[in-house]
């Protein structure tokens, strides 16, 4: 059964946490350690990636690290097409949809697209949307981004709609690392809505089915319950899993119900 598979087997059951770790913010040996807490806890697949390129210099050890302590998938969550390792599993083979730079709206993908192939990676095709968060992220800094109107839930349906006729398997809605506001449950709604909508016939059948990743400033059980009630089908939690272990637990109990 290969990744993809398997989040498309647990969701026929329930939501999904997913632990996202950052190489450059701790140790290999300490994301092992966090990504086997997480698993143990009831995270359903460990993320490793961030918004800085610096994470490369320890990308190789982190994951292998992370495979010796741990069973869950890994999957990179790539800054650049030089993030890349095939000592994963398999990596979000994204586009930032509503960057202003054709750099990391399909030059990367292209470049990296090679690498990919060659290790054996499972590509999981994702849109990624940077939504106002009342904070300058990482993610949007770096990305260029035109951040999505956290009052304009249209907008982010439109480029949901888009990425699910492009034949994308992921829409990530995501208010990045230090955000100080969370992607708005109306907008979760609206996707999930419309991603649903069974008159639209492009990817509408069970096998391509399209499932909302929503990720951003979620510090707690109550605003990932929120979350899952609004439509979301993955959860993904990465600062708070540096800052308190415990807060993580409850967020994966909350999530996983």
């Amino acid at each position: 059964m290969n990744v993809l598979e398997k989040i498309e087997a647990t969701r026929q059951k329930k939501p999904l946490h997913f632990t996202l770790i950052d190489p450059d913010r701790q140790k290999p040996e300490e994301a092992a350690e966090l990504a086997a807490q997480a698993e143990e806890w009831g995270s359903d697949a460990i993320m490793v990636g961030g918004s800085q390129a610096a994470n490369i210099m320890f990308l190789d050890e982190t994951v292998e690290k992370i495979k010796q302590r741990c069973r869950l998938p890994v999957i990179l969550f790539p800054s650049s097409h030089s993030a890349l390792t095939g000592k994963a599993d398999a990596l979000f083979f994204m586009s930032l949809l509503n960057s202003r730079s054709p750099r990391f709206i399909i030059e990367e993908q292209m470049a990296g697209a090679v690498v990919v192939a060659q290790n054996g990676l499972e590509p999981l095709s994702m849109a990624y949307l940077i939504v106002e968060s009342g904070a300058t992220t990482s993610a949007a800094w770096v990305g260029d981004v035109k951040p999505i109107p956290r009052d304009k839930p249209a907008f982010a349906v439109g480029y949901a709609l888009a990425a699910k006729f492009f034949g994308m398997r992921f829409i990530y809605l995501e208010a990045g690392s230090g955000a100080k506001d969370t992607v708005p449950e109306e907008m979760v709604a609206a996707v999930k809505k419309a991603l649903n909508d069974s008159s639209l016939k492009a990817g509408g059948s069970e096998a391509g089915k399209v499932y909302v990743i929503v990720g951003g400033g979620i510090r707690d059980a109550a605003t990932a319950q929120a979350k899952i009630r609004a439509g979301a089908d993955i959860i993904v939690t990465g600062t708070i899993a540096e800052e308190s272990r415990e807060r993580l637990k409850e967020i994966i109990k909350a999530v996983k119900g």
